[in-house]
C-alpha cells in the first residue's frame, strides 16, 4: 500500500524561525491577557455539529470539517472559539459570579480556505469577557485589542469600529424581510458598490436610501461619523461611537482607531461595537471581535459578552523571519564524564551547547565544522579543553 508524504490540503509543516515567531506571539499575548486578570481555558478540538446550530452560530455548515462518530452523530472540529467558550460559561462555570474573563490559546480548523490562498488550521489566541455590558467594558476590549498588536510588536496597524445597530437602524426603516435583508447585506460586505446601486434603486425615495447607498464607503477617521449622521440623521450606533471614541483618544488610543460603518459581517451575531485589527503586511484582518450578547443565553445563561480573537498566524507571517541562534559549542565527551557533559550544556559559560553523538574527536571537529560551530569542548580522562575549530586541520 502505498502511502501519501503530503499534508492535507489547507494544512502544512511549520519550521524553525517561522515556529519561534509564532511562539514569540503567542507568549506576547499570554501574557498580556494573564495580566489583565484572564484566566485560560481550554475546549475540546471536536464538538458536536448540534453546539454550533444551537447557538445560532452564523459559519456555514460547508465551512466546518465534518466527522462521523461511531454513533452516527455529526461532529465538527472546532471551527471557532468563542462558541465552545460560552457553552462553558453558562454550564460548567455557571456557579461563579459574574463578570468573568477567560482566554484561549487554540487551534480552529476550517475547510474551503486552501483555495483562498490560507489555512485549514487557523492558530487564535483570544479573549472572552462574559456578563459585562456597556461602555467600559466595550472600552476594555478595544483598548486591549490595541495592546495585543502593539504587544505582538506590530507596526502600522489600526482598529476599525463598526457598530450592528446602525445598519439594522437603516434595514428597519426600509422595510425589508429576512431575505432581502441579507442580500443587501452580502452586497454591503463585499463592497460591491455596483449591485448595491442596483438593488437600492427601488428605495429612493425612501430616507435611509442616501445612508444605505453610501456605507460601503463609510470608513476613515473620526469625520465618518459626522457623515454618518448628515445621511442618516442621529442614530444610538453612531452617538455610541463617538463616545467610544473619545474615551479612547483621551486615553491616547485614538491614533489606532479608525471607523467602517460598513462592518456588517455576521450582523445577527454582533449585537452591538464590532471591530477589525489591520497590519501592514497582512492582505486580510490580523484579529476581530465584538459584542455578541445573545450567545450565552442558547445555552441557558443569558448574560451580556464581547471579545476578540488574534489570528496568530497572519502576525507571524507580517513579522520578520530571522534565522536561530547556532550553538556555539559542541561537546565531545567520554561517557564517564556524562554528568560533567550535562553540566556543560545547561551552563552558560560557553553559549549555547549541544551533545556530540560523535565515537571519535575527529568526527566531532568535523561536526562541529559542517555546522558552523566556532568551538568543541573536549571533556576526557576527568580533564576539559576548548578546541578553536577554525584552527583545527
Amino acid at each position: 500500500m502505498k502511502y501519501s508524504i503530503n499534508t492535507p490540503e489547507g494544512t502544512r509543516d511549520r519550521l524553525f524561525a517561522e515556529c519561534r515567531e509564532r511562539r514569540s506571539v503567542q507568549s506576547a499575548l499570554t501574557g498580556l491577557f494573564q495580566g489583565r486578570g484572564y484566566t485560560e481555558v481550554i475546549t475540546p478540538e471536536v464538538e458536536f455539529y448540534d453546539l454550533f446550530l444551537r447557538s445560532g452560530n452564523p459559519m456555514p455548515q460547508e465551512s466546518m470539517l465534518k466527522i462521523i462518530d461511531r454513533s452516527g452523530k455529526i461532529m465538527v472540529m472546532r471551527p471557532d472559539c468563542t462558541t465552545p467558550i460560552a457553552r462553558v460559561a453558562a454550564t460548567k462555570l455557571k456557579a461563579l459570579p459574574l463578570p468573568q474573563r477567560l482566554y484561549y490559546d487554540q487551534t480552529v480548523f476550517r475547510s474551503g480556505q486552501a483555495h483562498r490562498g490560507g489555512s485549514s488550521e487557523i492558530a487564535q489566541c483570544g479573549v472572552e469577557l462574559i456578563g459585562a455590558a456597556g461602555l467600559k467594558a466595550d472600552l476594555e476590549m478595544v483598548a486591549m485589542a490595541v495592546d495585543a498588536l502593539r504587544a505582538c510588536a506590530l507596526k502600522g496597524f489600526h482598529i476599525e469600529l463598526g457598530h450592528a445597530g446602525f445598519f439594522r437602524n437603516l434595514a428597519g426603516r426600509m422595510d425589508l424581510d429576512e431575505e432581502k435583508t441579507e442580500e443587501m447585506r452580502a452586497l454591503i460586505e463585499g463592497k460591491n458598490f455596483a449591485a448595491l446601486n442596483d438593488f437600492l434603486e427601488p428605495f429612493r425615495d425612501c430616507p435611509a436610501w442616501a445612508a444605505m447607498q453610501r456605507i460601503s464607503r463609510l470608513f476613515g477617521g473620526a469625520e465618518v461619523l459626522d457623515e454618518a449622521e448628515a445621511l442618516a440623521g442621529k442614530t444610538e450606533a453612531v452617538d455610541y461611537l463617538r463616545t467610544l471614541y473619545e474615551a479612547l483618544e483621551a486615553a491616547g488610543y485614538g491614533q489606532y482607531i479608525r471607523f467602517d460603518l460598513g462592518l456588517v459581517h455576521q450582523i445577527d451575531y454582533y449585537t452591538g461595537v464590532v471591530f477589525r485589527g489591520y497590519a501592514e503586511g497582512a492582505g486580510d484582518a490580523v484579529l476581530s471581535g465584538g459584542r455578541y450578547d445573545g450567545l450565552t443565553a442558547a445555552f441557558g445563561r443569558p448574560a451580556p459578552a464581547t471579545g476578540f480573537a488574534v489570528d496568530v498566524d497572519a502576525v507571524t507571517a507580517c513579522q520578520p523571519q530571522e534565522e536561530g541562534k547556532n550553538a556555539d559549542t559542541l561537546i565531545h565527551f567520554d561517557p564517564a564524564q556524562l554528568a560533567q557533559a550535562l553540566r556543560a550544556v545547561d551552563g552558560k559559560e560557553n553559549g549555547i551547547c549541544e551533545l556530540s553523538p560523535c565515537e571519535t574527536l575527529e568526527e566531532t571537529v568535523q561536526l562541529a565544522k559542517s555546522r558552523k560551530i566556532a568551538q568543541v569542548l573536549v571533556l576526557e580522562d576527568g580533564k576539559s579543553r576548548l578546541l578553536d575549530v577554525e584552527g583545527e586541520a
